[in-house]
């Protein structure tokens, strides 16, 4: 009975650190935010921060790895032969993730983000949209994939930033649809 509260109170403390975290990330580098702000703006002290990480850097790469996993596994969790809307499927799983960890997303995607982590997650998507593309179309051109695939990545990208940046106002399986149309049709979209 007491293993559960204090498993509780930890995943207490570590929310309070990683939210603070993304709170201070949302306004400043990470190079410029210290243990000590960060554990005064959650109101606990820097022992009970040492206790699970070694430092600011850390904490960061935990909260990193823990969106890489959720990420990884909704793109692996997808497989382009088994159905038509394999397309429209992926995008709203994306845009729940994206929804379910907004503020996270939003420091990721801004100047203060971790460019090395976002990169780590376009070579997810990458690899993912080539085999995919390669069953869908039997094309195996790489060169002209990776043309393509830069096109509709920044696309995407420039998508769910404006998402996030306008507060999330339609839903995930809006936006998906709105996302998939401009992927499969283009300009064709506006008429």
């Amino acid at each position: 009975m007491e293993q559960k509260s204090t498993d509780r109170r930890i995943r207490k403390t570590k929310t309070a650190l990683k939210n603070g975290l993304i709170e201070l990330m949302l306004e400043k580098n990470i190079n410029d935010i210290s243990v000590r702000e960060l554990t005064e703006k959650v109101d606990l002290n820097r022992g009970t921060f040492y206790l699970h990480y070694k430092d600011i850097f850390d904490l960061l790469e935990k909260i990193e790895e823990e969106l890489y996993e959720e990420f990884n596994n909704i793109f692996h969790s997808h497989d382009p032969s088994d159905c038509d809307n394999v397309l429209l499927d992926l995008l709203e799983d994306i845009l729940v993730f994206l929804k379910n960890n907004a503020l996270m997303c939003t420091v990721l995607l801004s100047p203060n983000g971790d460019i090395a982590f976002v990169n780590k997650l376009k070579i997810i998507i990458r690899n993912k949209c080539f085999d995919a593309w390669s069953i869908l179309f039997n094309a195996k051109k790489a060169d002209t994939f990776d043309y393509f695939y830069n096109f509709i990545l920044s696309g995407c990208l420039g998508i769910f930033e404006a998402w996030l940046k306008n507060g999330l106002i339609e839903s995930p399986h809006e936006m998906a649809i709105l996302t998939e149309s401009f992927i499969l049709h283009g300009i064709e979209v506006l008429k």
